[in-house]
């Protein structure tokens, strides 16, 4: 039997300084059988030119977008593979990733999508870390974003089943997805790295963290109905300090806890007694804003 078909799309926006590397870390993959395709909104940076260069073997729809989402999806919907991955024009995949992706799939048939590790680097490609990835667990997913998404892997049918990415999320539609998968489907982790997301000013983000921030609550609260006191206290904390909380970590104080309660208190307006709950347990405790702050995302 031939092997299953990958799609790969992968969106772009004026990413000319990455977006070659990206596009030869999916060619030079050693599996079999892969479709590219790229998704280009509108750049004026000389991305299109790039992608040109490689028009024997990628195909390339250039047509504006609202969004990343509406991208991908556009992509997705004229992709043919029964596998499914996105890899954004500044991240890549490591050696054998869509090979070890897909034995993993057929290994485990009954789960709708696998994911490996994934590692920072920055602009130039010089490794900052590892992506916090967590073995799967979908009540996890009401404290945070375990998968990585440039690691993942996921079923055709079960990017279908839920009905692809939401373009209402402008900022966290992976997160979103993860979420609906994890109501439909188990994901598994793949303990190997098979991906590289990128750190810069350019990505959303780091380049728009407010509102990145914002709606990573407004997602908790519309899919859990609670946005957790962490996720509220890294909001507050950019507020006062506006650091993006990678490149300059978050520094905890008690301006900024005091400020998350307010906040927490008007995003759980559903909730409140639960948010105060749990606002007071953590100042009664003693370890002050510092117990809040945790792994970079």
């Amino acid at each position: 039997m031939s092997p299953p078909l990958v799609s790969v799309v992968t969106p772009s926006l004026n990413m000319a300084a990455y977006v070659a590397e990206t596009v030869r870390s999916v060619l030079e993959q050693d599996y079999p059988r892969l479709e590219y395709i790229a998704v280009d909104g509108g750049s004026t940076d000389g991305t299109l030119e790039i992608l040109a260069g490689f028009s024997d073997r990628l195909r390339l729809i250039a047509q504006r977008d609202s969004s990343p989402a509406e991208a991908i999806n556009r992509g997705f919907a004229a992709a043919h593979g029964e596998i499914f991955a996105w890899l954004a024009a500044d991240d890549y995949y490591f050696p054998g990733a869509v090979s070890a992706a897909v034995a993993a799939l057929t290994a485990h048939p009954e789960v709708g999508g696998v994911y490996g590790d994934g590692v920072w680097v920055d602009a130039a490609g010089n490794r900052l870390g590892a992506y916090p990835v967590r073995d799967f667990d979908p009540q996890r997913l009401a404290e945070e974003c375990f998968i990585c998404q440039p690691a993942a892997f996921l079923r055709r049918r079960a990017f279908e089943s839920v009905g692809g990415l939401e373009t209402r999320w402008r900022y966290t539609f992976d997160y979103d997805l993860w979420i609906r998968i994890s109501r439909r489907w188990t994901l598994l982790r793949l303990p190997a790295p098979l991906a590289a997301s990128r750190m810069h000013a350019g990505t959303i983000t780091l380049g728009a963290r407010r509102r990145v921030l914002e709606e990573n609550i407004r997602l908790l609260v519309h899919h859990f109905g609670y946005a957790p006191l962490r996720t509220v206290f890294a909001y507050a904390a950019h507020l006062v300090d506006r650091r993006d909380q990678f490149f300059e970590p978050l520094a905890p104080s008690a301006l900024k806890f005091a400020l998350s309660l307010p906040l927490g208190l008007y995003f759980n307006r559903r909730r409140p007694g639960r948010f105060l709950a749990e606002w007071l347990a953590a100042a009664r405790a003693g370890a002050g804003p510092q117990s809040l702050v945790r792994a970079k995302k």
